[in-house]
């Protein structure tokens, strides 16, 4: 079965740029004579928005959506993108509106075809933009390389007002005898070579600008180290108080503990003492006095001594 939808292009390519949106604009044909429903996924939604990410397509129809990725705060370590997306597509009646447009209309539950076309993400390095070089009355003139970077070299590059150029113009050059006279390069290279000393020129200044912002981020760094080697010490010292007091309380823990080992022992020993003398006590009392039997015993013998002595 032929594809429903046609779509251009098959492949997102997004331009690298830190702290900047990039964007894409994909085109959806509809090459059936029936209305379609189209739906937008992707496998990174909090990296990508898609506007509008719904939408119906009329009978032979164009319709457009726009992929825009967020801003990158850092560069990527690899250039290679696994991000996906997927367009799935549905015929749906006429006067489908995109309200009508749910998650269960493309559900493949084997009663309404879902056509389903992937799609990948390719991130692309933007050119660097080259300058132009500029006509003068209409063409442009060709300069000899060796002497134009000799004058790169010697003079700076300051912008050409129009009084000079009118001066220039008027000088008529006359032809040097007896001089080797080398071929003339093509523009473009005169370009590169004042390109080239350019960029040597405007390297160093570039790099003093940035000895400044240095400095203070080393001085804002090494403020910040003062900082945090001061709140070290105060931790260490607070520690180190901590530690002491721990000891201290381990010490009387100790002390405590021990007291009480002893007054348990004491009072072991006092019982002990205590049952010993009421042990003694009890014996006392028993050797003190006289059994019954022995005061009868004595009574009666008294008795029959006295019946046995009596005339």
């Amino acid at each position: 079965m032929s594809s429903q939808l046609e779509i251009q292009p098959r492949e997102l390519k997004f331009h690298v740029e830190l702290n900047k949106q990039s964007r894409c604009t994909v085109s959806l044909s509809n090459r059936t004579d029936q209305f379609i429903a189209f739906k937008v996924k992707t496998t990174s939604p909090k990296k990508y928005c898609v506007r509008p990410n719904v939408g119906v397509i009329q009978p032979k129809g164009v319709h457009e959506f726009m992929v825009i990725m967020q801003a990158m705060k850092t560069a990527p370590a690899d250039m290679t993108c696994k991000d996906k997306f997927l367009v799935q597509s549905t015929i749906v009646p006429e006067g489908t509106m995109e309200e009508h447009i749910t998650s269960e209309l493309f559900s493949k539950d084997g009663v309404r075809y879902v056509e389903d076309i992937k799609m990948r993400v390719n991130l692309v390095i933007p050119p660097l933009p080259s300058p132009e070089p500029s006509p003068i009355n209409g063409t442009l003139k060709q300069v000899d390389e060796h002497v134009e970077s000799k004058a790169v070299e010697n003079e700076d590059l300051k912008p050409v007002k129009d009084a000079e150029v009118a001066r220039i113009q008027d000088v008529k050059v006359e032809p040097i005898k007896q001089v080797k006279v080398e071929p003339i390069q093509p523009v473009d290279l005169s370009v590169q070579s004042v390109e080239s000393e350019f960029k040597k020129e405007i390297q160093p200044i570039t790099r003093n600008n940035e000895e400044p912002k240095v400095i203070e981020s080393r001085s804002s760094m090494s403020e910040e180290e003062q900082r945090l080697f001061k709140d070290v010490e105060e931790m260490k010292s607070k520690l180190h108080e901590l530690e002491l007091k721990l000891s201290k309380a381990e010490a009387t823990v100790s002390n405590l503990t021990e007291e009480r080992r002893l007054v348990i022992q004491e009072r072991e020993s006092l019982k002990q003492e205590m049952a010993f003398l009421r042990k003694k006590k009890v014996e006392r009392r028993v050797q003190d006095g006289f059994p019954l039997l022995f005061v009868c015993m004595v009574a009666l013998i008294s008795l029959i001594a006295g019946y046995g002595f009596h005339p």
